[in-house]
């Protein structure tokens, strides 16, 4: 019998029970009674937990009071839009940049929510190259032919790496995709579906290893490849997954929303009928203690910080969602609630810097003398010598990740044109730096005082730092975090380690939800899933090339940082 037409009998023998004024079973919550839910965090996961806790429980007929706890202003987490001098006409994505179509519950929700989509940044240079510290390995100019783009490919590549490259992406991320659909989905267990879904060969493995054991040539792999993974995860191939690897490879058909892919979230959170504490930090989690010591169900005290005080909740809850990375949520949590311990595991501090120059690259900086060479999007990869540790956290000679010219703004205090830049760096970017890049002195100050006008031109017009605890450092691993850590306590952040993207965070909401929701119904999901014959999942010839050339004539990897599957 299909779970879905199962859950529905679940459903209508409950109600016939209740009118026959039968007692639910002992120890489980009658599934008329509200459900009290708390998420703790509204980003990606919290956000899509509480949209799918609504749209299953008003599906099965059943009740749940959703209260999330928010501890900053704002929803979306590390989907963060900012505004160029203060112009709220102008957005700029500071963290989660894009997604694909192949993100249904983000793809979906900009319909469903009629969110007006967007081409990603294209850039105000065509022209994108990969650097190593002292040279260009690669240039494509996306004003050029697709025949010319590919002769370039295949003259320095061949035509085997890209192809098997692409081919090997298209299959890994196939099986990924089950995870959406029954029998898969939901899941107890992502360890479990890793095994199942044959993706622990893919994730137990670096990308060096992952690639090579798949015949993909090596400069391949090292330019083009590994560009990639440093743009997308921060991340050398010898340091994340394959998992991972082949997701900084999918880039079709990528997008964004007007205005800033936080709506998407703010639109989640706002059709979930929930209640949202904004500037409430949970500072602890306990056992409740009931007036009726003989309550079967466990429920939950949710102490929270209201900046000058701290108090518990008024209501327990029936379950908790911890929905943010466990070592940065500041939670203490009391001792023996957690049945399955809680992996803190170590995140990638990335620098993003975007500000706004009159100025262009020297192109000194970069080894050449003609200003017209340099390309406005720059990847990088390591340098000949460099080994996959060198620099600051394997930034290698280079020293960054990506910079890349995303657009020209005016200044509002010239009324001139600028270059808007980005920059992705494994610590922060310094004046000396930017003196060097634009071979100009910049201030130390980055910005000049405007209290002292001076006739130049400022080299740093407008600037905005910021500092993500971006992603985990994907390194292999064959095991993962279980999403129920306790008797109705739940954790999406396990996620992370398998992929670790906006729509990935989202799925592990969803998940959550439909287990709540199943457990109110007394249905028993999540499980293991029968051994099944091989799909064929061959791709044609046609639908690799778009993915190949489409994967350099997008802006996906050069504006990403946050990367999407």
């Amino acid at each position: 019998m299909e779970l879905t037409k199962f859950r529905l009998l679940v459903t209508l023998f409950a109600l016939f029970g209740l009118a026959l004024g039968l007692e639910p079973a002992p120890g489980r919550q009658d599934a008329t009674a509200p459900r009290q839910v708390a998420i703790i965090g509204a980003g990606a996961a919290g956000s899509t937990a509480a949209y799918y806790l609504r749209t299953y429980a008003e599906a099965s007929g059943v009740v749940v009071n959703i209260t999330i706890f928010e501890k900053t202003d704002r929803v979306g987490g590390r989907t963060l839009t900012i505004h160029p001098f203060g112009n709220l006409s102008l957005h700029v994505e500071l963290g989660a940049s894009i997604f694909i179509k192949k993100n249904h519950i983000l793809y979906e929700s900009v319909d469903a929510f009629k969110l007006k989509p967007r081409d990603p940044e294209l850039g105000a240079d065509p022209k994108l190259g990969i650097w190593d510290g002292t040279e260009f390995v690669f240039q494509i100019n996306d004003k050029d032919s697709f025949w010319w783009t590919a002769f370039k490919i295949i003259r320095k590549y061949g035509i085997l790496a890209p192809r098997r490259t692409q081919t090997l992406m298209q299959s890994t991320i196939a099986k990924f995709l089950k995870l959406y659909e029954e029998p898969y989905f939901p899941f107890k267990s992502l360890t479990q579906r890793t095994h199942e879904l044959e993706l622990v060969q893919t994730t137990g493995v670096t990308g060096e290893q992952f690639l090579k054991a798949n015949d993909i040539d090596d400069l391949y792999a090292h330019d083009i490849v590994q560009a990639s993974t440093r743009v997308n995860y921060a991340s050398n191939l010898a340091a994340i997954h394959g998992l991972d690897t082949m997701v900084s490879m999918a880039p079709e058909g990528a997008m964004a929303v007007e205005g800033g892919n936080w709506q998407i979230f703010y639109k989640m959170v706002e059709n979930s009928q929930a209640t949202i504490f904004f500037n409430r930090s949970v500072t602890a989690v306990s056992l409740h203690k009931p007036e009726n010591p003989g309550t079967a169900s466990v429920k939950y005290t949710i102490r929270i910080d209201k900046s000058d005080y701290e108090e518990d909740y008024k209501l327990p809850f029936d379950n908790v969602i911890i929905a943010n990375p466990y070592q940065f949520s500041k939670t203490s949590f009391q001792s023996g609630l957690f049945e399955t311990p809680i992996d803190e595991i170590r995140y990638v501090q990335l620098h993003v810097t975007i500000f706004s120059s009159p100025f262009q690259y020297s192109p000194a900086f970069f080894g050449l003398s003609d200003p017209k060479d340099v390309p406005g999007t720059i990847l990088t990869t390591l340098g000949k010598d460099d080994e996959p540790t060198s620099g600051v956290d394997g930034a290698g000679k280079a020293g960054f990740f990506s910079i890349s010219i995303l657009r020209k703004v005016v200044n509002p205090a010239t009324e001139k044109e600028e270059y808007l830049y980005k920059i992705f760096s494994p610590e922060k970017v310094t004046p000396e730096f930017l003196s060097r890049l634009f071979g100009i002195d910049v201030p130390d100050t980055f910005v000049d005082d405007p209290a002292e006008p001076d006739s130049a031109l400022s080299p740093i017009s407008w600037y905005y730092p910021h500092v993500f605890y971006s992603y985990p450092k994907a390194l292999p691993r064959v095991t993962f975090q279980d999403p129920i850590v306790g008797p109705g306590l739940y954790y999406t952040s396990g996620m992370e380690s398998f992929i670790s993207t906006m729509e990935t965070n989202a799925l592990m909401g969803k998940n959550v939800a439909r287990l709540i929701v199943d457990d109110i119904l007394g249905v028993e999901s999540g499980g293991a899933v029968e051994a099944r014959g091989k799909e064929d999942e061959g791709w044609g010839l046609n639908e690799m090339w778009k993915n190949v050339w489409g994967c350099y004539n997008t802006a996906a990897p050069t504006e990403t940082g946050f990367r999407d599957l």
